[in-house]
C-alpha cells in the first residue's frame, strides 16, 4: 500500500455539488454506488462559507436552507471514509447574507462613495478584514475538529477582482501602510499609485494562501492542505491578483476550476492549461480538474446535461495536458439523467491506464514563452488583444502544424538551453535584463528563436527601452513610428486600417501562369523555407499591426508592409502604394548555428482574431526552419494535437482529435473520427518495431528509416495514447524544475 500523502495518490475525483435543497433529497446509498461505478479515489463535499452544510457553532454561518440540525456535510464524509476515499472540504467564502453584513458592515468591500459593494443578493467581504483573518480561520478550524477532513478548496478564495477597488477602512489604512499614499481613485496605469495596488493585492494573496495554510495544517496536521482553487485561464489569474509563480511554489496540488467556454478557445485549451501549470507546480504533482456533467457557457444550464462527445473532448484534452479527472455535479438529483452516464466510461479507462498518465516528463521541441508581467504591463486593460492573443495564435499554428511545444515561464530561460531547439517570444514585450541576457546565453549555445511585436521593449518594471533588449541579436532598430492597431475588440468590424498586405521576397509571380503584369520585376532566387508553400502569391492578406524598423547587414527581410487603400466600391480597390520597404518578416543565422526569426507583423495576433490560413502556415514555416529536424511531426491536417512525454522506459505519445463542427469553440454534440494519421518520431536510439495504442487497445507496425520510426493510426475519434519502449539516454537533459526532458542532441 502507498504511503504517499493523498494529494499525491488522488488521481480521480467527484463532487455533487449541494444545493440548499439537498439535505433533504440527498440520496446516500446511489452516489455512494456511483462513487464505486466511476472509480474515484476522492470527494469534495460542501462544508461551509456562504452557506454552511453542518450545525456551525458560528450564529451567522449561514445554514442550508433545509438542513435543521442535521449534519449532512459530516455524513457524506462518514461515507466517503467508509468507501475508502480521499475528503476534501469545500468552501466558498467571499460573500454574506444581510444578517452577516448587519452585524459586521466594516467586513465588506465598499465602493468610492462609501457603498457597500454586493453581488446578486450577498456582500462581497474584504480580504483586509477580520472575515479572513479571524473569523474564515476559525470556522476551518471547526470543520476540522468536526469531520478531520484531508483538505480543502475554496472556490471564491480570492476576494473582490481587479476591475473594483475597495476603499473600506481596512483597505485604505492598509494601503497607506504599504506605499505611504491614498488609494488610486481610477484604474489607471500611468499612475504609481495604481500600479503599486496591484503589485500589494498580488501579495495579499500570496499572504493568505500562506495564512490559511498554517491556520489548516495547525489544526489537521502537516498533510493537512488548503489549496483554494486556481483558474486554468491566464488572465483570470491576472485579474484575481494570482501570483502564479508565488502560489504554487507554496502548493504541492492545483484543485483546477478551468471550465470555462468561449467563442474563441477550443478544447486545446485544456491541454494548454495543463501544461502551463505544470511547467510552475512540476510535473510529479496533480492538477484534478472539475469536469462539468451539465451545459456551461452563456447561458450556463446548470441541471441540463452536457453532451457526452463535449465532456470526453475536454476531459481527454487535460488528459493529454497532464490533468487528472472530477467529475462535477450541481445538485443532489437531477430531472436529466444523461449526465450520470458520462464519466463511468472515462473514468474507468483513466483507471485502466493511470500508470501512463502520471509520472512522467514531456518532451517538446519548442518553448513558448509567457509571464503574468506582460499581460500586466504590456497588456494593461487590453491584454486579451495586446498581449494573449499573440501567445494564442502561436500556440495554434503550432498544433496546426503538428509540432509540440511547451508553455515556458519567463523566469524559466534560464533552464531552456538543451531542452528545446527554439524558444518563441509572442509579443514578450516585458523582459528583464537577466531574461534578456538567458536568451542571449540560450543563442550562443546553438538555440533558435521566434520573436514577433514588440517582444523586448520593456523591462520588467514595464518602463520603454530605447529599442528592443534583443535588437542586438536580431540585427533589427526599431523606431516609435506604428502601422496598423491590434485591431477593434469586435473582429466582424471592418476597417480600411486593417486592410493592409505583406509584400513577399523575391518577387514570383512573373513565373506563374496568369494575366501579364508590366509591373512584376523578374523572377529570381528562391524563397526561404518560412515563405515555403507560398511561391505562387507575392501578397498575402496581413490586418495587422507593425512597428516600424530597419535592419542590420546580415538580416534578411523576407516580407515588407504595404498599407491599405479604398475597398469599397469595388471600382476603386486597387493598390495605392503597391510596396515600401518597411520589414515585416525577418531572418538571421547565428555564428553558434541558431536561427532567428522575427515576425514584425503580428501574424500570431492575427491568427488567433482572423484565423487566416497563410499566417498560420508561415508561423509553422517559422518553427520548421528554426527546428530543422522535429522530434515529433503529426500528418492529421491539423486536426489532431500530439502531446509527448517520456517515462522510465517508454515514450507516451497522446493525440487529441481537433475535428469539431459547432460553430463555439468548445463546443461538441457528436464525436467525428480522424485518421488515418501518420506519425514520425525522430528520437535518437529509439529501436521499437511497434506502438501499442491504448484507446484502439492494440499494436500497430513501425517503419525506420535510421532515427526517423513512423506509424499510422488509423483512426482517432477523442483521443489515442500511443506507447513505444525506451530508455532514457544518459546525455537526456532535465530541468530541475520541471524535470522536462530534451531528446535534442
Amino acid at each position: 500500500m502507498t504511503t504517499a500523502p493523498w494529494y499525491r495518490r488522488t488521481h480521480r475525483w467527484g463532487q455533487t455539488n449541494l444545493t440548499e435543497i439537498d439535505p433533504e433529497r440527498y440520496d446516500e446509498g446511489w452516489w455512494r454506488r456511483h462513487w464505486r461505478e466511476t472509480a474515484i479515489q476522492g470527494v469534495i463535499v460542501n462544508a461551509g462559507g456562504i452557506v454552511a452544510y453542518y450545525p456551525s457553532r458560528f450564529p451567522l454561518h449561514h445554514r442550508a436552507e433545509t438542513l435543521g440540525d442535521r449534519d449532512l456535510y459530516g455524513e457524506i464524509v462518514a461515507a466517503a471514509r467508509d468507501e475508502g476515499l480521499t475528503v476534501v472540504a469545500r468552501m466558498d467564502s467571499n460573500r454574506v447574507a444581510e444578517d452577516f453584513y448587519a452585524a459586521h458592515p466594516d467586513w465588506v468591500c465598499r465602493d468610492a462613495a462609501g457603498e457597500p459593494i454586493r453581488a446578486a443578493d450577498k456582500y462581497v467581504t474584504c480580504l483586509n478584514s477580520p472575515y479572513y483573518k479571524e473569523y474564515l480561520p476559525e470556522v476551518l478550524t471547526e470543520i476540522i475538529e468536526r469531520s478531520r477532513p484531508d483538505g480543502f478548496a475554496d472556490n471564491s478564495w480570492a476576494g473582490l477582482p481587479r476591475g473594483s477597488i475597495c476603499y473600506c477602512d481596512h483597505c485604505s489604512a492598509g494601503f497607506r501602510r504599504e506605499a505611504g499614499a491614498d488609494l488610486p481613485r481610477d484604474h489607471d496605469w500611468s499612475a504609481p499609485a495604481y500600479r503599486a495596488w496591484i503589485a500589494w493585492n498580488y501579495r495579499l494573496r500570496t499572504e493568505l494562501w500562506e495564512l490559511n495554510n498554517r491556520v489548516v495544517a495547525a489544526a489537521g496536521g502537516p498533510d493537512c492542505r488548503w489549496f483554494g482553487m486556481l483558474s486554468g485561464d491566464v488572465l483570470n489569474n491576472n485579474q484575481r491578483f494570482i501570483d502564479l509563480r508565488q502560489i504554487l511554489a507554496r502548493s504541492e496540488l492545483i484543485m483546477l476550476d478551468h471550465q470555462h467556454r468561449n467563442a474563441v478557445d477550443g478544447f486545446e485549451q485544456n491541454t494548454e492549461a495543463g501544461k502551463r501549470l505544470h511547467e510552475l507546480l512540476g510535473w510529479d504533482k496533480l492538477i484534478p480538474e472539475s469536469t462539468p456533467q451539465y451545459q456551461l457557457g452563456r447561458p450556463a444550464f446548470r441541471v441540463a446535461a452536457m453532451p457526452q462527445a463535449e465532456v470526453r473532448c475536454w476531459a481527454t484534452s487535460g488528459f493529454a495536458g497532464g490533468i487528472q479527472p472530477w467529475w462535477h455535479h450541481i445538485g443532489a438529483c437531477h430531472d436529466d439523467r444523461r449526465q450520470y452516464r458520462t464519466a463511468a466510461p472515462l473514468f474507468g479507462w483513466h483507471r485502466d491506464n493511470a500508470d501512463m498518465l502520471v509520472d512522467r516528463t514531456p518532451v517538446a521541441d519548442l518553448g513558448i514563452v509567457w509571464s503574468q508581467r506582460n499581460h500586466d504591463l504590456a497588456g494593461q486593460d487590453r491584454a486579451a488583444e495586446r498581449t494573449l492573443d499573440p501567445y494564442r495564435g502561436v500556440t495554434r499554428a503550432l498544433n496546426a502544424a503538428g509540432l509540440t511545444s511547451l508553455p515556458i515561464p519567463a523566469d524559466d530561460l534560464d533552464r531552456a538551453a538543451g531542452r528545446f531547439a527554439a524558444l518563441v517570444l509572442p509579443n514578450l514585450v516585458v523582459l528583464s535584463d537577466d531574461q534578456l541576457a538567458a536568451i542571449e546565453r540560450y543563442v550562443e549555445q546553438g538555440g533558435s528563436v521566434i520573436a514577433t511585436g514588440d517582444t523586448g521593449l520593456m523591462d520588467d518594471e514595464g518602463r520603454p527601452r530605447a529599442d528592443s533588449g534583443l535588437a542586438d541579436l536580431f540585427g533589427i532598430r526599431t523606431s516609435a513610428a506604428i502601422q496598423g492597431d491590434v485591431g477593434p475588440a469586435d473582429p466582424s468590424i471592418e476597417t480600411h486600417r486593417r486592410h493592409t498586405y505583406l509584400r513577399l521576397a523575391p518577387e514570383l509571380r512573373g513565373r506563374v501562369d496568369g494575366p501579364r503584369d508590366p509591373a512584376a520585376p523578374e523572377p529570381a532566387g528562391v524563397r526561404h523555407p518560412v515563405l515555403a508553400g507560398l511561391d505562387e502569391t507575392d501578397l498575402i492578406p496581413f490586418g495587422g499591426r507593425l512597428r516600424q524598423c530597419r535592419v542590420d547587414q546580415g538580416t534578411q527581410v523576407l516580407a515588407t508592409f504595404v498599407p491599405d487603400f479604398p475597398i469599397f466600391p469595388p471600382e476603386t480597390a486597387w493598390l495605392r502604394t503597391p510596396s515600401t520597404d518597411l520589414p515585416g518578416i525577418v531572418v538571421r543565422e547565428t555564428p553558434s548555428g541558431g536561427r532567428l526569426v522575427w515576425l514584425l507583423a503580428d501574424l500570431d495576433r492575427c491568427y488567433a482574431r482572423d484565423q487566416q490560413p497563410d499566417h498560420a502556415l508561415i508561423i509553422g514555416n517559422a518553427a520548421r526552419w528554426a527546428v530543422p529536424e522535429p522530434t515529433v511531426i503529426i500528418d492529421g491536417g491539423g486536426r489532431v494535437n500530439a502531446n509527448l512525454y517520456r517515462q522510465q522506459d517508454r515514450l507516451v505519445l497522446h493525440l487529441t482529435n481537433r475535428t469539431v463542427t459547432a460553430t463555439v469553440p468548445g463546443r461538441q454534440d457528436h464525436l467525428i473520427p480522424a485518421g488515418p494519421v501518420t506519425v514520425r518520431l525522430r528520437v535518437p536510439g529509439l529501436r521499437a518495431t511497434s506502438a501499442t495504442l491504448r484507446v484502439a487497445g492494440r499494436p500497430v507496425p513501425i517503419t525506420a528509416d535510421g532515427d526517423l520510426l513512423t506509424f499510422t493510426v488509423p483512426e482517432l475519434l477523442d483521443h489515442e495514447v500511443a506507447t513505444l519502449p525506451h530508455q532514457t539516454p544518459p546525455t537526456s537533459h532535465k530541468s530541475s524544475r520541471s524535470d522536462g526532458v530534451s531528446l535534442h542532441k
